[in-house]
């Protein structure tokens, strides 16, 4: 097998992780306009074709007019203020349905031409079996917010936005496995592997937390930086229902925990990338320099997102950023595990 095979793979690998930061701008945009409840059914195979004509937008409306969204919070809107929050939950889900083609359209031609065999065949595979449970969890978080009140879980959308940003690395540790053979062997210093693994778990929590700010609405608890309305020390935010609770459901101690993690990730990040640095490694320079310059993007879009009380710009950048810097990370892990310019030979060998 010729090289062009490992590299349409790979190409096509990253298409998909770029077709997943997309989806993550959409639905950011989709949660910040409040249109994320407008679709009050769900059929995963069919009604791809939005409502056509006034008798079918009609109907819509009236089914949307039964849920609690509608009577406790926009009771007020006319048939043209609906369409334009169903506007983003239906791209939001039409753009899903478009990820799905996008993997399983090429994956069958690479199979259909032999270009695409072993391991990598099925581990690819795995990319739509995730993408279907991802879409099933997503239904499952917006039903949260059709029965009695009109939000959704914060814990279903953290597990709606954790798993979308599992697939996306899942994507990209497949396409950093695919290309030519190593040049290099030499891999980073145990000491620095060892950071990178562990610094993964603290950009995992963050990226939860912001899942529960973002759920919550504790964006808006305060706009004053760096403080948190007058106060730097948890206790002050800690609710009358104990720690645990107030970590989990209080929005003063869930918005306090989010900048305190949003610190620690900075300085984590940033001494990793001077780790990186010291190494000595060429192949190790690009990804330090992405990593920091990510992780100071990401903390500044946090700070004049709380500060401007979550403008739908820089909030959705600020999503759209943690999803590129979990990114940077695990190309850094993936470096370090395999060393130079990682791959895996051949399109139909084992990926890393």
């Amino acid at each position: 097998m010729g090289t062009t095979a490992p590299r349409a793979i790979r190409s096509w690998l990253w298409f998909v992780f770029g077709t997943i930061v997309a989806m993550t701008l959409i639905g950011g945009t989709t949660r910040l306009t409040g249109s994320g409840l407008s679709m009050v059914d769900w059929h995963p195979l069919m009604g791809a074709l939005p409502p056509i004509g006034q008798a079918a937008w009609l109907e819509v409306f009236a089914r949307y007019q039964t849920s609690p969204q509608f009577e406790l919070v926009n009771h007020w809107m006319t048939l043209d203020d609906f369409k334009k929050i169903f506007f983003w939950e239906y791209l939001h889900r039409l753009f899903g349905r478009g990820i799905g083609l996008v993997v399983m359209g090429p994956w069958l031609v690479f199979l259909v031409r032999r270009q695409l065999r072993g391991m990598l065949a099925a581990k690819t595979l795995m990319l739509m079996v995730l993408g279907g449970l991802q879409g099933v969890l997503g239904w499952y978080m917006v039903r949260s917010g059709l029965v009695d009140r009109p939000e959704v879980s914060h814990f279903r959308l953290a597990a709606h936005l954790l798993l979308a940003f599992t697939v996306a690395q899942y994507t990209a540790w497949l396409a950093l496995g695919v290309g030519a053979d190593k040049v290099e062997v030499q891999k980073a210093s145990v000491s620095t592997t060892g950071l990178a693994v562990a610094l993964m778990p603290l950009v995992v929590l963050q990226i939860v937390y912001g899942a529960f700010v973002a759920g919550t609405r504790a964006g808006l608890y305060s706009s004053t930086f760096p403080d948190v309305n007058g106060h730097y020390l948890p206790g002050a935010f800690v609710e009358a229902s104990g720690v645990v609770s107030s970590l989990l459901h209080g929005v003063p101690l869930i918005h306090w925990t989010h900048r305190f993690l949003g610190w620690l990730t900075l300085f984590g990040l940033l001494g990793l990338a001077w780790k990186l640095r010291r190494e000595g490694k060429s192949w190790l320079r690009r990804p330090a320099g992405v990593l920091g310059g990510l992780v100071t993007l990401q903390f500044l879009l946090g700070v004049f997102t709380v500060m401007f009380s979550v403008p739908t710009v820089l909030a959705v950048a600020h999503q759209g950023v943690a999803l590129l810097l979990l990114t940077s990370l695990t190309w850094v892990v993936h470096r370090c595990l395999y060393g130079g310019t990682a791959a895996a030979g051949t399109a139909g060998s084992p990926s890393r």
